[in-house]
């Protein structure tokens, strides 16, 4: 049985919003995995970057924002210099990561006043600072 996917079908409105933040078009991967081939990183993904590609192509936005792979990024950007298309899986990785941290908007707000001296004492202010963006929104 041939089963024939038409790209109109499958263009839904989060697909397009994953296309707008990271100015990449999705359909211009071909999985040809150069990119999953040159990360860096990849053996500390749970599904490589090719993958979380197809995922997006065939509307599986859900499991390619529940990944770990969007997270582990070093956005070194080793995949687009490899990508004969030119795709960027490191935008792609920034547009998703957005996307999960917006839709987290039932988290608890932390302020920063209320964080005792003690807990960010030996930690670099830069991962303070980290936290408490990722933990704000």
């Amino acid at each position: 049985m041939r089963l024939t996917i038409k790209s109109e079908e499958l263009r839904d409105d989060l697909i397009k919003r994953v296309e707008d933040l990271s100015r990449q078009g999705l359909l211009e991967c071909y999985q040809c995995g150069k990119c999953s081939a040159g990360c860096p990183v990849v053996n500390e993904m749970d599904i490589i970057p090719s993958e979380v590609i197809r995922l997006l192509q065939i509307g599986q936005l859900d499991e390619a924002l529940n990944s770990k792979t969007i997270w582990v990024c070093a956005s070194c950007l080793q995949c687009a210099s490899r990508c004969p298309k030119g795709v960027e899986f490191s935008n792609i990785c920034d547009a998703l990561r957005q996307m999960v941290l917006r839709k987290r908007l039932s988290i608890p707000r932390v302020d920063a006043d209320e964080v005792s001296a003690i807990m960010v004492s030996d930690a670099p202010q830069m991962g303070v600072v980290g936290a408490l963006r990722k933990l704000n929104g």
